[in-house]
């Protein structure tokens, strides 16, 4: 899946907008890929996988697009 970082927070996680949907989705610096935190900025489109964890729906294996 793609979307595009919305959010980042000084303590390891952010969120991701995708297009179509209303709701963002999380995602924790520990399931990125080929990319470390501190290299992304919002606005950068990235590829992700879904997840089902206790909270809903997380990205899983985020990188950039």
């Amino acid at each position: 899946m793609k979307g595009t970082i919305k959010t980042l927070t000084d303590k390891g996680f952010g969120f991701i907008a995708r297009e179509g949907e209303a709701k963002d989705l999380f995602f924790h610096s520990k399931e990125l890929v080929g990319v470390t935190f501190d290299e992304l900025h919002q606005g950068d489109e990235v590829t992700f996988e879904l997840a089902d964890g206790p909270k809903g729906p997380y990205a899983t294996a985020v990188s950039r697009a």
